[in-house]
């Protein structure tokens, strides 16, 4: 990743995927909240500032503690307000989705991960399917309480279809749906909430994935905290989603690593305006930090006339500001190899590159300290530390700690922004947009431009 991510520092690195095509995935949002307005609206009054329809994610870990995928939706505003309306309502939603993934160009997007979204059974037949990459996408069918649902035998033929275009089903849990339990040979995924998930009922899950679903993996959605995950994995679990990606725990007693300590002394040293000569003193006191700025260099300036091997240069050529960035980014993948800190640290990229677009016409000063922001809001969920001992070598300017410590200051706003994008919650996303002086889809359209370089960088 930080041989990407060095590249970027240089100008050369992986770029943010083109803005999507919105024309026909806006004419599909007025089409719903036309036929589905807002509650306030049943009477037909206008839908001037009432929350937007856009696409949102909520990540998903693997085993490894990675991000496998997503599942992907339309913001919750959107799901309450159609919950109750009729099936044809639910395939407008269900088409907007699909239309909004495939305008997004999810299968360059993600990569090798995978883009999760629940559709109702009868809309499983749609056409608009072909429009998605079949090899990123699993496909997760959902009942709706009105007539309509296709007979057993038709919708087994369809979703057999559907694997053979190379797409992957997930079926909801069959201890709580049992009207896709025939569907289960067929599964790939069984998607379990973790509410009242306990060890006798994730047992009897186990055992119908080995004796109905053999090729079924079990994905848990909703769980809350990092308790909740280790049980789940000790269940054999392989997919985890929910808040505990980004929840604290209490690490009052806990330090920062070795190698974070030496690399505060640099960046304090650099922040004091040290000679290039005492930076390199201390750098070749670590010789792995010494190698790995060499390396970095070097891969970056591949078209200079003749490697760098010396440390005096390389710091010349990278320059202070960068030099600042790239050591606070060797901070932030210290914790990497921790339970979550993968994911965090993707989820802290997301939010400093999407700050640093949002703020394009600011000076460059303020679209790096932009990107700190958002980089470091996670520092203490990556490092697994308090966030006072995780900002403490760092020498932060004021207005980047007033943002990080305090909520407050000039570029706490975005950091807000970027973090209520992650969320499904429309009116938490307008407010925060209205604080910004930015609309919620040019806000939701950024988010997934940083998301497409947060990927890219990684992989």
């Amino acid at each position: 990743m930080f041989k990407a991510l060095f590249g970027w520092l240089f100008g050369k690195g992986a770029t943010a995927a083109a803005t999507p095509a919105r024309a026909q995935e806006d004419a599909g949002f007025r089409k719903l909240n036309r036929e589905a307005p807002l509650r306030a609206e049943a009477g037909g009054g206008s839908t001037e500032g009432q929350p937007a329809t856009f696409l949102c994610r909520e990540a998903i870990l693997g085993r490894n503690q990675r991000i496998a995928g997503y599942q992907f939706m339309l913001q919750e505003g959107t799901r309450a307000r159609i919950r109750h309306s009729s099936r044809r309502v639910h395939h407008l939603y269900a088409e907007v989705l699909v239309r909004s993934l495939a305008g997004a160009d999810i299968g360059e997007l993600l990569g090798h991960r995978l883009a999760f979204i629940d559709l109702p059974d009868s809309f499983l037949a749609d056409p608009s399917l072909a429009a998605l990459p079949a090899r990123s996408v699993v496909l997760v069918p959902t009942t709706l309480d009105e007539p309509g649902a296709p007979e057993a035998d038709a919708l087994r033929r369809t979703v057999e279809g559907l694997r053979q275009r190379g797409f992957r089903i997930g079926l909801p849990d069959p201890t709580v749906v049992t009207e896709f339990a025939h569907l289960l040979p067929l599964s790939d995924y069984i998607v379990v909430h973790a509410q009242g998930l306990d060890a006798r009922r994730g047992l009897k899950l186990s055992n119908i994935a080995l004796e109905i679903a053999a090729d079924a993996r079990l994905l848990i959605r909703d769980l809350p905290s990092i308790e909740e995950f280790r049980f789940c994995f000790k269940l054999g679990a392989t997919l985890f989603q929910g808040p505990f990606v980004t929840s604290r725990e209490n690490w009052a007693e806990r330090e920062l690593p070795p190698n974070t300590a030496r690399i505060g002394a640099l960046i304090a040293r650099l922040r004091a305006d040290a000679s290039n000569h005492e930076l390199a003193d201390l750098l070749k006191q670590d010789a792995a930090l010494s190698l790995r700025l060499l390396r970095y260099i070097n891969s970056a300036a591949n078209a200079l006339p003749q490697r760098v091997s010396s440390i005096e240069h390389a710091l010349t050529l990278l320059g202070r500001d960068k030099l600042h960035r790239w050591l606070i980014l060797l901070v932030c993948s210290n914790g990497s190899n921790s339970e979550r800190a993968g994911a965090a640290l993707e989820t802290a990229l997301v939010r400093g590159r999407m700050m640093e677009l949002l703020g394009a016409e600011r000076p460059s000063a303020e679209r790096e300290a932009l990107f700190l922001v958002g980089l470091l809001s996670l520092v203490d969920v990556i490092l697994e530390v308090p966030l006072e001992k995780a900002l403490a070598p760092l020498a932060l300017s004021t207005d980047i700690e007033s943002a990080l410590r305090a909520g407050s200051g000039p570029f706490h706003p975005l950091l807000a922004l970027a973090i209520a994008c992650e969320r499904s919650d429309g009116q938490d996303l307008r407010a925060a947009a209205d604080a910004c002086g930015i609309s919620p889809g040019d806000a939701s359209a950024c988010h997934m431009r940083a998301l497409s370089w947060a990927i890219q960088i990684q992989d």
